[in-house]
């Protein structure tokens, strides 16, 4: 069964090109933040350090935090529930293959389990990028709401997601991977197709 993999950081274009990725290709989507809530509860249950502290915090607790250390303990979050995420992906059955994508695709553990280059690349956002389509989100004033400082909160997440661009990109580099930056001038069609290629999908 083969499976394509898409990492990177939120807010860059993921799963807009993975879907259509899924829908001209034939393959099978799946969308590894579709089931975060599920595996952080896994990951709490088993014991692992920061998602069962992460589900203890309030948003104010969460947000309100230094950028820095809120990266360092995401990039630990992926690390402890990516067991989770694989064994979900050895469920699927797709003759036509998988193309799956989620920040929790870290170029370091994708290099770990020996995931070929041409199987793997990574999508991230300039943070001006980044920052202009989280302010279009509905959803974003709701995980905020708690914070008693709801900008200095959203500046913090901001911050919080660039600094995490830039330890994937590092990584990719580390591993050899291709990694992609949206500065937001790339039409979807194109960074579709550049993706398409890399991994020698034919649509149709």
């Amino acid at each position: 069964m083969t499976i394509y993999y898409i990492g990177g950081s939120p807010c860059s274009g993921k799963s807009t090109v993975a879907a259509a990725l899924a829908e001209t290709c034939g393959l099978t989507y799946f969308k590894v933040d579709d089931h975060l809530d599920r595996y952080m509860q896994m990951g709490a249950s088993d014991q692992k350090v920061c998602c069962a502290k992460l589900g203890q915090m309030t948003p104010e607790q969460i947000w309100m935090r230094e950028p820095a250390e809120q990266c360092k303990e995401e990039l630990q979050i992926y690390e402890e529930i990516f067991e989770y995420v694989l064994a979900d992906l050895k469920t699927l059955d797709s003759q036509q293959g998988i193309i799956t994508e989620g920040a929790a695709f870290l170029p370091k553990l994708a290099k770990h389990m020996g995931i070929p280059q041409g199987r793997y690349l990574s999508i991230t956002p300039t943070k001006e990028f980044q920052v202009f389509h989280y302010r279009q989100r509905e959803w974003v004033p709701y995980v905020l709401q708690e914070c008693s400082d709801k900008a200095k909160a959203f500046d913090n997440w901001m911050e919080r997601d660039a600094l995490f661009a830039k330890a994937v990109q590092q990584q990719c580099d580390d591993a050899g991977y291709v990694s992609i930056v949206n500065n937001g001038e790339i039409p979807v069609e194109t960074l579709t197709e550049q993706v398409a290629a890399h991994f020698g999908l034919e649509r149709s």
